[in-house]
């Protein structure tokens, strides 16, 4: 009797330890399939931060500041017409890249992006012996796709032909073909009165045709250099 009160016992024992083990076990397995919102949010918090660190890193790594110097040359094509008879001293004018401006190998700025100038000087052509003239600077480099950088650069210009001589000559032919005249007309004195109106005639055609303007067409290739260097940023693909 004592003994199967023992076993019994034994056995009561055995069973109260197997349903503390299966009671433990389930209540893991509950903590490992769920979690707090709080750390859910915490979890979130961390991999946002950690996204926006690597977005910076990478645009980092592909946005670089390169100084072009002094120096550079600059070559543009205009894009519209400039005439020293009609454009006046101040006047803003546009242009684009001839050609792509590069540093080291790099390219800053592609063929095609804007630009934009100044006539700093403008003398209209005169009649008879005052040729034109024309200064130009840019002011600004817009890269495609970027923001407009102000830049300085050195004076492009250029002087008319002086029609000083040609002009005389027209006088002095003027003043021949009228004497000629004159003198069919009238003798010595006819020639007399028909050089003065010969010399007036003559003057009249040098007054007429003399103005030679300096006219750069649209699209007209001019030169430039850059007077103080200049920042870009550039971003890498």
């Amino acid at each position: 009797m004592a003994k199967r009160s023992r076993l019994w016992l034994i056995g009561i024992l055995i069973a109260a330890f197997m349903l503390a083990s299966c009671q433990q076990r389930s209540q893991e397995a509950g903590d490992q399939g769920t979690e707090t919102p709080g750390t859910e949010s915490t979890k979130a918090g961390k991999g946002s931060r950690r996204a926006r660190a690597s977005k910076e890193s990478a645009e980092q790594a592909t946005v670089e500041k390169l100084t072009v110097p002094a120096g550079t040359p600059l070559s543009i094509r205009l894009t519209d017409g400039i005439d020293t008879g009609k454009t006046p001293e101040g006047a803003s004018f546009e242009g684009a890249l001839a050609e792509a401006l590069t540093v080291g190998g790099i390219e800053v700025a592609p063929t095609g992006s804007k630009v934009a100038g100044k006539v700093t000087h403008v003398v209209s052509s005169g009649r008879l012996n005052r040729p034109a003239e024309l200064s130009l600077i840019l002011t600004s480099l817009t890269p495609e796709g970027g923001k407009q950088l102000e830049i300085s650069t050195n004076t492009w210009s250029v002087k008319g032909e002086s029609h000083k001589k040609r002009n005389l000559e027209m006088i002095g032919g003027g003043g021949g073909v009228g004497a000629i005249i004159g003198a069919i007309a009238g003798g010595k004195k006819g020639a007399a009165i028909g050089g003065a109106v010969g010399a007036g005639a003559g003057t009249g055609v040098a007054a007429y045709t003399g103005k030679k303007e300096i006219v750069l067409a649209p699209e007209s290739r001019l030169n430039f250099e850059l007077a103080a260097p200049v920042t870009v940023t550039v971003t890498k693909k």
